[in-house]
């Protein structure tokens, strides 16, 4: 087996659920290196990278909301749901347990 398409596929799966992940996670508001810090600790580390244009995009989408802060003497960009993003992530939540329970009879 090659582990480079092993490599791409498994990346092409967790992009699949990391909007519903981000989406999750700022339920609470965040800034971006907490945002980064609660998805390594549920085992989905994700680089600078590739999160912060998926944060500009879902605020783009109407989905969040953000607001410069000061705190510890520095300006942080918190994030957390818009209405519509709460909608999104329940919609998309109820999607996710279909698909999981065709995946486990699949499987």
């Amino acid at each position: 087996m090659n582990p480079d398409v092993f490599e791409n596929l498994r990346m092409e799966l967790r992009r699949g659920s990391l909007v519903l992940a981000v989406l999750a996670e700022l339920r609470d508001e965040r800034y971006g290196y907490t945002l980064r810090k609660a998805l390594a600790d549920h085992g989905m580390p994700v680089d600078e990278g590739t999160l912060y244009p998926l944060l500009r995009r879902l605020e783009t989408q109407g989905l969040l909301v953000s607001q410069w802060r000061e705190e510890e003497k520095r300006n942080k960009r918190f994030y957390r749901l818009s209405p519509d993003g709460a909608a999104m992530l329940d919609q998309l939540a109820a999607e996710w347990r279909v698909i999981d329970q065709s995946l486990k009879q699949i499987l």
